[in-house]
């Protein structure tokens, strides 16, 4: 039961053929003995635009993508990470990137809406990303207990924002799950350091679901899903490719590793100020 799964795929415009795949992805995961099943960002489309997402954008607890969530955690008996789905919002013209969490019996539970938003150009790609134009960005943090632990949600750009994953520690965070689609180029530049600092940082396992391979649009996705202990080892990775990583979380792992390692009661945050 303590045994939790991270998936990867290279998700395209057609909902129904993403979620055959998620599905049988997760079929991978619980017989391997999964019992939580972290999805990757925009598992459900992987739009030609990044409008497209609008189009199919859904009320929270009500909608295809949210049914298929519920189902396929009461079904298998297992917590799903549900990567993220467009959540609308009270502008017509752009959704909350929105992760919904569901526990073994198919009920929703948890939900953490992206709050720092892609909006870059890549040089050397030339590559241009405004996420802001489409998505509404969230405002708060999330953390759950699960039976795995204490569980926060972070998505993929937010990953670069070390103060999100310490308001999360803050809270008593366990795990955090990382729902991505990181760029070719940035992922192979950052995505593995990233995601091992912010395990390192705050002495928590970190369960990264990617999406990764070659897109109909054109895009290409890092992949690279990973899951990391709090001493930053990584302990499964997927380079390329659908499939599954797995890895179980022990919790004595990290309270023997706070109590060696103690940072976390080590911080100094009030520093006098020269006068």
């Amino acid at each position: 039961m303590n045994r939790v799964a991270a998936i990867q795929m290279a998700s395209g415009p057609n909902i129904g053929a993403n979620l055959i795949e998620v599905s049988k992805l997760i079929g991978q995961a619980v017989n391997t003995g999964a019992g939580m099943v972290v999805l990757p960002e925009n598992f459900a489309i992987m739009g030609m635009a990044e409008k497209d997402k609008i189009k199919v954008k859904e009320k929270l607890g009500q909608g295809p993508i949210q049914d298929f969530l519920a189902k396929e955690a009461q079904k298998n008996g297992i917590w799903i990470v549900g990567g993220t789905l467009p959540l609308e919002t009270s502008d017509p013209n752009r959704v909350r990137a929105t992760c919904l969490v569901y526990n073994n019996l198919g009920e929703q539970v948890a939900q953490y809406d992206k709050v720092h938003l892609f909006d870059v150009k890549l040089e050397e790609s030339g590559e241009t990303y405004n996420e802001s134009e489409t998505i509404e960005s969230g405002n708060s943090v999330t953390v759950i207990d699960t039976p795995f632990g204490r569980l926060g949600v972070a998505i993929c750009y937010d990953l670069r924002f070390p103060e999100l994953f310490r308001s999360m520690a803050n809270e008593g965070v366990d795990i955090v799950a990382v729902p991505s689609a990181f760029t070719a180029i940035t992922g192979k530049a950052h995505w593995e350091v990233l995601l091992r600092a912010r395990a390192i940082e705050n002495l928590i396992y970190v369960v990264a679901a990617a999406q990764g391979g070659y897109h109909v649009s054109g895009r290409e996705t890092y992949g690279n899903s990973m899951i990391v202990d709090p001493w930053g080892m990584v302990l499964d990775c997927l380079p390329r490719g659908s499939g599954v990583v797995m890895a179980a979380i022990d919790q004595k792992k990290i309270q023997d590793t706070r109590r060696s390692f103690p940072v976390l009661e080590h911080r100094r945050m009030q520093c006098a100020t020269s006068k």
